[in-house]
């Protein structure tokens, strides 16, 4: 029942963390769109109110007239809606489903001891750890070279090499599905602290002045806009790392680090092709195309070094299809730790010929389409026995 409850658990907190994400990223997503297309108007009345930029849509039957004021308007006349609702719920359901998944099951879904062989308790910590570690750093980064000429350059290449470093050590500490995860899960860590400890705070701090009457300080507007942008090109990068850990051709890989390295760098590139072509559109340049093209390669290169090539002109198995005593005696060893009439993870249970039979289709999918099961290969299956399971199946998959 235990397990029934946390499954429950684990379905409806994705979904909250799903629904949520889509409103952040939408969000972002929209406002890097809109500061990239505003028009500074020519009209008096709105250069005299502060205006610097605007620009009219149309969506849902209606026109809209988004206007937009450098530092703060001389007065706000209607309510002020504050965009950060979105940020801290999708931290706190992945937290809990991260939490619900992970840091409850730490023996199993954290720890690979071919990896490193760590304590549950050791493993929750360091998990905890690289939260906490990473937005120390990459808030460091930020404070000591985040001002002054080539800031932005500067802060991008010091946060892209501590995140290949991030990515190398957790695949070295953690088991791979779970390092892919703590990747992803640290830099959406920082992406909410940002909203949290800088951009809302510093908002607040223009509104305070505003309604005081006081000069509003532009410092808060400028800092503001770094962590935001810094948002948008994290937000790719962090979809892929949480995704791509469903995948165990990748974090299944001796290479796991550099791969998760390769498809969030195409991320991240991919992501600042869209924003340069909102710009060169407004511009009437050509679209910059030589990013989209910068974005694609880490995805080739990615895809040749992950590739099978150790199975490639391997002679075939030979031919005919096992019988189901040596199927039924993998099953036994590989996965019935898991699988059997006292603990059935996911409700499979495979601890009698007809159970394996009826879950056939599932064996052959996790065991050896996906490759994902046994879980961080933890009863160490050898090759040679997938690819019997396969046979198995692909000969109809008899029973006994």
């Amino acid at each position: 029942m235990e397990t029934y409850l946390l499954d429950w658990a684990n379905l409806l907190l994705r979904w909250l963390h799903v629904i949520t994400a889509i409103a952040w990223v939408g969000s972002s997503f929209y406002f890097v769109w809109l500061d990239n297309h505003l028009i500074r108007p020519k009209s008096p009345d709105l250069l005299e109110k502060g205006v610097d930029g605007a620009l009219w849509a149309v969506h849902g039957g209606g026109f809209y007239n988004p206007q937009k004021y450098m530092v703060a308007p001389k007065k706000i006349h209607t309510e002020l809606h504050w965009f950060y609702w979105e940020s801290y719920s999708t931290w706190l359901s992945g937290f809990a489903l991260f939490t619900v998944l992970y840091l409850f099951n730490a023996g199993t879904f954290l720890i690979d001891k071919s990896v490193y062989a760590w304590s549950p308790m050791g493993a929750v910590a360091g998990a905890l750890g690289f939260l906490v570690a990473f937005w120390l750093v990459y808030d460091g980064i930020c404070r000591l070279f985040g001002a002054g000429p080539e800031a932005d350059r500067k802060v991008g290449l010091l946060v892209l090499g501590f995140i290949v470093l991030a990515s190398w050590l957790a695949c070295q500490l953690f088991a791979g599905r779970a390092a892919f995860l703590l990747v992803g899960a640290m830099m959406a860590t920082a992406m909410s602290a940002n909203v949290f400890f800088w951009i809302i705070p510093g908002q607040r701090k223009v509104v305070a002045a505003m309604m005081a009457g006081q000069p509003v300080d532009p410092v808060h507007g400028k800092r503001g806009k770094q962590r935001s942008v810094h948002n948008t090109y994290f937000t790719l990068p962090v979809l892929v790392a949480m995704l791509s850990n469903h995948y165990s051709m990748l974090f299944s890989h001796r290479w796991n680090w550099l791969l998760l390295v390769l498809v969030m760098l195409a991320g991240a590139l991919i992501r600042h092709f869209f924003v340069a072509r909102h710009k060169t559109h407004m511009k009437g340049q050509p679209a910059p195309w030589g990013w989209a093209v910068a974005g694609v390669a880490p995805l080739w290169l990615a895809l040749v070094l992950a590739a099978p090539w150790a199975r490639l002109g391997v002679p075939a198995a030979p031919a005919g299809a096992p019988t189901f005593a040596q199927v039924q005696a993998v099953v036994a060893q590989r996965c019935q730790a898991c699988h059997n009439a006292e603990l059935a993870n996911k409700g499979v249970a495979l601890h009698t010929p007809a159970l394996i039979a009826q879950h056939a289709a599932q064996i052959h999918q996790q065991v050896v389409v996906a490759r994902a099961m046994p879980l961080n290969n933890a009863t160490q299956i050898t090759e040679d026995e997938r690819a019997l399971l396969g046979r198995w199946f692909e000969a109809g998959a008899k029973g006994p």
